[in-house]
């Protein structure tokens, strides 16, 4: 059997950044250093910064008043960093620049007098994050049935904004279905998806030509992950995701000759190589990678923690 690993895959620079926060957060102030909500969506990334003294918490008002506090990647509501400056939390915001672009853009449109439409999946920490932002009207929708439901008469000005995690294809049959509705509507297109999942889904339609079987290494509430499997299987060759090399399956590999690797973007490179490591346990001999895109996008630390860059 042969793996092909796919290019780009693993770390965005979002997910860097906020790793990257927490670790200097740690090393420059010390521990305990509280997190609202996990900083990514990978539990190994959330267990190693737990282990190195990160306190992570879903309800804000569990941190003690006055405490270092670091908001996750996916954003926060405006109400919770109101309530933070309420209990004079010191804030380091890790958010993804990416994911508070979006909140801008959201916010214009509802000063502008829109009704926001938010394209994502209810309950996401990045979705509410961006339901928060906004004073006014906002809905979030995830289907073609739920855009037929929502409740604003044809003429309403509506706006929307996307997650920046979703599948392109899905995103795009979503889009043309509030325009449908909403002849007038305004919004960013695609663009709002973020150029790292974009790199990663192409990789996968690039991958899937060459293999009969995708894994891919993420966590299981990761939805760039889960993105990246269901672009494999769309495309019909069969995809599985695994956190660890540990969920590897043996029988997943009957009849199989070349497998596909890729990550999420939350994903360590470490995790990959395990589940490489455990595949050449399994019978692999070559390993090789496809010719991909090097991404080179950095996102700037906050001010308080770049003297100790």
């Amino acid at each position: 059997m042969e793996a092909v690993l796919a290019q780009p895959r693993g770390f965005c620079a979002g997910v860097a950044r906020a790793i990257e926060i927490a670790e200097r957060a740690l090393a420059t102030y010390g521990a305990p250093v509280y997190v609202f909500h996990e900083i990514v969506h990978n539990k190994h990334v959330v267990d190693d910064l737990a282990a190195r003294g990160a306190v992570f918490v879903d309800d804000i008002d569990a941190v003690p008043r006055g405490a270092l506090t670091i908001f996750s990647a996916h954003g926060v509501a405006t109400a919770i960093v109101d309530r933070a400056r309420e209990r004079g939390l010191r804030v380091i915001d890790a958010t993804c620049p990416l994911v508070t672009k979006v909140h801008l853009q959201a916010q214009r449109f509802s000063q502008r007098g829109h009704v926001i439409v938010v394209i994502g999946h209810a309950g996401h920490e990045e979705v509410e994050g961006t339901r928060g932002s906004v004073d006014g009207e906002v809905h979030v929708v995830g289907s073609v049935e739920e855009i037929a439901a929502l409740p604003m008469q044809a003429g309403t000005p509506v706006a929307y904004v996307t997650q920046t995690t979703l599948s392109i294809d899905d995103t795009r049959v979503l889009i043309e279905a509030l325009e449908s509705r909403y002849p007038d509507i305004v919004g960013p297109g695609l663009d709002d998806i973020c150029y790292a999942t974009l790199n990663r889904q192409r990789a996968v339609r690039s991958l899937v030509k060459h293999v009969d079987l995708v894994l891919v290494v993420g966590s299981q509430n990761s939805s760039n992950a889960n993105r990246l499997q269901e672009v494999a299987a769309d495309h019909g060759v069969p995809a599985r995701l695994l956190e660890t090399a540990d969920d590897l399956d043996a029988a997943w590999l009957a009849g199989v000759r070349r497998i596909g690797v890729t990550a999420g973007a939350s994903t360590p490179e470490h995790l990959v190589q395990g589940v490489i490591s455990r595949l050449r346990d399994l019978g692999v001999g070559q390993v090789r990678e496809l010719p991909g895109l090097a991404e080179t996008t950095r996102f700037r630390l906050p001010e308080m923690l770049r003297a100790s860059a």
